[in-house]
C-alpha cells in the first residue's frame, strides 16, 4: 500500500486558510484516484516538534563518543527518539505533499525545525567517496503547495525574495527527490478582487496533479 504524509505548517483551517483550503481539495482527488492508499496528515503546529537545540547535541556529543543510548538524560533521550520517530516515518512513506503560507518572504519555523529533523546521514542521504552527497529517497515523490498574498514565484518581481518553496526545493534535490513541484495561491492580498479566481485557479490545478500524483 502506498503512503502519502499530507505535512501542513498553517495554524488555520481550510475554509480560510487559501493554502489548506487548496491542499483539502489536492487530497480529496488523490484518495478518490487512489483509494487504496493511506493519506496520514502531520499537522506540524500540533506535532511537538523538538529544534536541534543544546540537549540534542550534547546527546549526539554523547553517543558518537560510544557512550550508550540508555545513559543519556532523560531530556537528550525524548528529544533524540522524537526526531528519530520522525524521520523514520518520513522514510517509511512514498509520497509528501507539503502545504504552507507564505511568513516573512519563508515558511513557517516549525516546518524548519521538520525538515531540520529529516535531514539524517545514513538515512535520508549519504557522503560516497569520491561523489560527495548522494539522496536516498529517490524513488519518492512530492508535491508543495503554498500561498501568499504577494506574488514571489519565478518570473517576479519578487522571486528573488521568495526563500519558502526555494528551501523545500534544495531539501527535495539533498534527499534524491527529482519529482518536485509547486502550487501557488499567490497575490490575493495584492489583488483582493481577484482572490477568489486565484484560489478557483490553484485548485483547478491540484485536481489536475493530484488525479495523477
Amino acid at each position: 500500500m502506498t503512503t502519502v504524509l499530507y505535512i501542513t505548517a498553517n495554524p488555520g483551517n481550510e475554509e480560510t486558510s487559501y493554502s489548506l483550503g487548496v491542499g483539502q481539495e489536492f487530497v480529496k482527488t488523490y484518495q478518490s484516484a487512489n483509494p487504496e492508499d493511506e493519506v496520514i496528515h502531520l499537522d506540524l503546529f500540533k506535532m511537538g516538534i523538538p529544534q536541534l537545540d543544546s540537549d540534542i547535541f550534547s546527546g549526539w556529543g554523547k553517543m558518537s563518543t560510544g557512550m550508550p543510548f540508555n545513559e543519556l538524560t532523560d531530556i537528550e533521550k525524548e528529544k533524540i527518539s522524537r526526531l528519530a520517530e520522525l524521520v523514520d516515518q518520513f522514510i517509511a512513506a512514498d509520497k509528501y505533499v507539503f502545504v504552507n503560507p507564505i511568513w516573512n518572504f519563508s515558511f513557517p519555523t516549525v516546518m524548519k525545525a521538520y525538515l531540520d529533523a529529516l535531514c539524517v546521514a545514513g538515512k535520508t542521504f549519504r557522503y560516497v567517496s569520491g561523489k560527495g552527497r548522494v539522496g536516498l529517497l529517490q524513488d519518492k515523490k512530492a508535491i508543495h503547495i503554498q500561498a501568499s498574498g504577494s506574488v514571489l514565484s519565478q518570473g517576479s518581481a519578487y522571486a528573488d525574495w521568495e526563500m519558502g518553496h526555494r528551501h523545500l526545493s534544495v531539501i527535495m534535490e539533498f534527499f534524491g527527490i527529482s519529482e518536485f513541484e509547486g502550487i501557488f495561491v499567490e497575490g490575493t492580498a495584492a489583488a483582493p478582487e481577484q482572490a477568489r479566481k486565484i484560489k478557483e485557479d490553484a485548485v483547478q490545478k491540484a485536481h489536475k496533479i493530484a488525479s495523477s500524483f
